[in-house]
């Protein structure tokens, strides 16, 4: 299952790279069900990975003056602050939860697996319905409306905080319709507030867990290669065109987490 898992995170790096987000919803599901991880330590886990490989994807984006500093910084200020307190207060208040509904024990695996796999369809709809009408109906460079987008800054650091997702996904139709960017700057300013998001977010983690440093450099370093990988196939490939296709194999898998959790658990 570990090669399995590798080959998986490779495939994380080269949709981070080409897409610009969704690949890193599939962080959590590959720890957890290809590397033995415990839930809750695999989103601690999924926002260094997604942290760092973001980090080196913003470079390559910079390089080509596709970030946006100033909206990053803007955006990231709300994010960054909700993530770390998430990871730092909320996270150990989920750890050894148990409740029982409706006769069915949901221990806390269960829980952050259901939640994710939530999670994961909701991403899932955004791109197979949602972008397609991303640069048709984005509002003007004019009109940015901040307050909406710190708004949605502590809404996306939520998520981020809670479930270890980059955010990407909920990020770019943000900055495309909210802010008026244009789609490569959305892709590449993202890719720099999910890099804050997620390292700042880790580090809220550092005392709570206990790190297997090997196993998160060794998928890390995959995923690094995967988005320089990715980076180089956008030139050639237009990523908007792949994403309605991943999507439905996120919906798939969200649904297939859904059943393992329940039904088949």
């Amino acid at each position: 299952m570990e090669i399995a898992g590798y080959i998986a995170s490779l495939i994380i790096g080269i949709s981070l790279g080409l897409i610009g987000g969704g690949g890193s919803i599939l962080t959590v599901p590959v720890m957890v069900y290809l590397f033995g991880v415990q839930p809750l330590l695999a989103t601690s886990y999924s926002l260094f990975v997604v942290g760092v490989t973001s980090l080196f994807g913003t470079i390559t984006n910079f390089r080509n003056g596709l970030v946006n500093i100033k909206i990053a910084v803007l955006f990231g200020f709300s994010s960054v602050i909700t993530v770390f307190f998430t990871r730092k207060l909320i996270i150990p208040a989920i750890k050894g939860l148990t409740l029982t509904v409706a006769g069915f024990k949901i221990t806390e695996p269960i829980f952050t697996m259901i939640l994710f796999s939530l999670l994961m369809i909701v991403a899932a709809y955004t791109m197979i319905v949602k972008q397609s009408n991303a640069t048709e109906k984005r509002t003007s460079s004019k009109n940015k409306n901040f307050s909406r987008l710190f708004l949605f800054g502590i809404i996306i650091g939520f998520i981020t905080g809670l479930l270890g997702a980059g955010g990407g996904f909920l990020l770019i139709p943000t900055l495309v319709l909210v802010i008026g960017l244009p789609i490569k700057e959305a892709v590449g300013t993202s890719l720099l507030i999910i890099a804050a998001n997620s390292l700042i977010g880790f580090t809220g983690d550092l005392g709570h867990f206990i790190i297997e440093w090997k196993l998160l450099l060794t998928v890390t370093l995959i995923a690094i290669i995967g988005i320089l990988l990715g980076g180089q196939l956008a030139k050639k490939i237009e990523g908007e065109k792949l994403k309605k296709a991943f999507g439905w194999f996120i919906l798939v898998m969200g649904i297939y987490i859904i059943a393992k959790e329940t039904l088949l658990h």
